[in-house]
């Protein structure tokens, strides 16, 4: 069951925890970290595992927030690469330090 709430309202954190907090928007992230723009279907190998709708839909939220920028070539075929927003770019740090922060203190198996 999805609960309607309203975004403007959230803290901060709570905000950000939500637009990072998708199972694959950590990962989409840090491959796109990696690199200047990356096409789809490199995209998709890179991710491994994840559906063709699934990445879709990862993508257009990101890019609805404002963290992904999608670029659409018109050539024949139609080329699309997908990069970080300046706004992307500040999250990588704050990424690093999360992964970081929970690897020192994620328990043993």
């Amino acid at each position: 069951m999805k609960y309607e709430f309203d975004i403007n309202k959230l803290c901060p954190a709570a905000f950000s925890f939500q637009v990072v907090g998708g199972k694959w928007n950590l990962p989409l992230l840090a491959v796109l970290s990696e690199q200047d723009s990356i096409r789809y279907n490199e995209l998709k190998r890179q991710l491994g595992g994840i559906t063709a709708t699934t990445l879709t839909n990862a993508l257009k939220e990101l890019i609805a927030y404002g963290i992904v920028h999608r670029e659409a070539y018109m050539e024949t075929p139609l080329r699309v690469e997908y990069s970080l927003t300046e706004s992307g770019k500040e999250l990588v740090p704050l990424i690093e330090a999360i992964v970081t922060w929970g690897g020192k203190h994620m328990p043993e198996p």
